[in-house]
């Protein structure tokens, strides 16, 4: 009879240990993906800093120019067919939403506004990261696999400053260019929209324009670039220099998966970033 009792309350115990497991794994599943998310970022941190540290040593600027082509150069053109369409459309659209309360003059400073301010460096930035920055993501995994990264570490050449310092020194530089380059063919999209196309009086457009358009709303744009430029560039730089060390796939499948990563990772924190800057600079 003891023998019995002593089974059935090891059997309650184990059903009942068994059940606190079953509520707490979901909770152990978020906090396993917090810790990891948070070690994650602190080693983009610890990487972006070491990084940075090479921008400035010598023989640096051939091949910081030579990744400005690369990044910069090579994307211009669907950053000017992006920002047309897109200045053509926000045109269009704010044409006939002002039009219906009379403030179609308002026109030239919604667009202006609107890409300088918001879509100009995040559209930018997302499409020089679908553009560049997985081929970057690619090419720096490509090179890991293979053991490329560590031909130059054993020959005692830092691959830090010979393969990320000027991929983010020049994604610094090229983003505020090509952020003009989007403003500039937006609201000349707008432009052709509007005045081309809908009939608005071209002076009335480009009087709008110089009306409310300041010096403060160009600067806050030309940061929220640079911001993503550094977000984008450690995000893709990193990702493929630690492809063989992830645990979802290995070789080729590993350099794809990383490619993947860094393109949503990137295009989740422009977003993120872009809300915060705003908020502080407001």
């Amino acid at each position: 009879m003891a023998l019995t009792a002593d089974i059935q309350s090891g059997s309650e115990n184990g059903t009942k240990g068994g059940q606190g497991s079953l509520v707490s794994r979901p909770f152990a599943h978020i906090g396993r993906s917090v810790i990891g998310w948070v070690d994650r970022m602190g080693a983009a941190a610890i990487f972006l800093f070491m990084a940075l540290l090479q921008i400035f040593r010598r023989k640096q600027l051939s091949k910081t120019v030579q990744q400005i082509y690369y990044i910069g150069a090579r994307s211009i053109t669907i950053i000017m067919l992006v920002s047309l369409f897109t200045g053509m459309v926000l045109g269009l659209q704010s044409y006939h939403a002002l039009l219906k309360f009379g403030a179609s003059g308002a026109v030239g400073s919604l667009v202006s506004l609107s890409l300088i301010m918001e879509l100009g460096p995040v559209l930018t930035a997302i499409m020089i990261t679908a553009r560049a920055g997985s081929a970057i993501t690619a090419e720096i995994g490509i090179q890991r696999i293979s053991e490329q990264i560590d031909a130059l570490s054993t020959m005692r050449i830092n691959p830090l400053r010979y393969l990320i310092s000027p991929k983010i020194a020049a994604a610094i530089i090229s983003f505020p260019l090509l952020t003009a380059v989007f403003d500039l063919i937006g609201i000349f999209g707008g432009y052709v929209s509007t005045v081309m196309l809908l009939g608005l009086n071209g002076g009335v457009y480009l009087h709008s324009i110089q009306t409310y358009v300041v010096m403060s709303d160009i600067n806050n744009g030309f940061v929220k670039s640079i911001v993503f430029a550094v977000i984008v560039a450690t995000v893709c730089c990193y990702q493929g220099y630690f492809a063989h060390m992830r645990n979802d796939g290995h070789g080729a499948q590993a350099v794809g998966l990383a490619t993947t990563s860094a393109v949503v990772t990137s295009c989740v924190l422009i977003l993120v970033s872009d809300y915060v800057v705003t908020s502080l600079m407001v």
